[in-house]
């Protein structure tokens, strides 16, 4: 839990953030579609899930979408876009440990207790970032309103649901429903942010979002959660 506050929650949060300040609005929220592969290998590192034999078969061009998804020019990569795409995906490296260690938790603990544990050991460590960093803890009262329901509403009532939903699910098949938050982020980014790729860019996300999409789907039948329930849990 501790590490899914502080790593997986503030951290890959203040990751991503500050990939934007290097990066177009667009790449970091479509590496984050990389999630699914990072989860994967740690649901089968931690928890036991079996791998399916043909998985480096969508490991593999997925990792070369992502590639070609981050710099303009993949052969000619700048220390600043490789910057900005090194804070993306480790990032999606920190969401990925915390869906498959949030189906660990779970077992134990019921949905809402591991939602607020993740915020228990989020703020604090929210609070030394920002200590370190430098950055000031005041906030402009105008902002706050905004502060509030961004907090309450992509904040705290969606953990719930997705904890809640994560004690039913393999870590593995929940990780592809979270490719919808990357998905309209990327059309946010696209038609709201002005931000813009090149034709290469689009056709190597289009190769992430394929091989994750099929490497998640052709993991057909029952497979073992790597996890099991203990029997006074309900």
């Amino acid at each position: 839990v501790a590490v899914i506050g502080g790593g997986s929650s503030a951290l890959a949060t203040t990751l991503f953030t500050l990939a934007f300040t290097v990066a177009d609005p667009i790449t970091p929220q479509v590496l984050q579609k990389l999630q699914p592969v990072f989860a994967i290998v740690l649901a089968v590192l931690l928890l036991g899930e079996r791998l399916a034999p043909r998985f480096a078969l969508y490991a593999l061009p997925a990792l070369a979408g992502a590639w070609v998804l981050a710099f303009p020019d993949p052969l000619g990569v700048s220390v600043s876009d490789a910057y900005g795409a090194a804070l993306a995906v480790s990032a999606a490296l920190l969401w990925a440990a915390g869906t498959v260690l949030g189906r660990l938790a779970g077992t134990r603990l019921t949905f809402m207790h591991v939602t607020v544990l993740r915020f228990a050991f989020g703020l604090p460590m929210a609070l030394v970032i920002t200590l370190v960093s430098g950055a000031s803890l005041a906030v402009e009262p105008a902002r706050l309103p905004g502060l509030v329901l961004l907090a309450v509403i992509p904040g705290l009532l969606a953990l719930t649901l997705y904890y809640w939903g994560l004690r039913r699910t393999a870590a593995s098949r929940a990780t592809l429903a979270e490719l919808a938050f990357p998905l309209v982020s990327a059309v946010v980014g696209a038609v709201l942010l002005g931000g813009s790729l090149e034709w290469s860019q689009w056709a190597g996300g289009a190769a992430v979002l394929a091989a994750v999409t099929l490497m998640a789907l052709n993991r057909s039948g029952p497979r073992p959660s790597g996890v099991r329930v203990p029997e006074d849990t309900p």
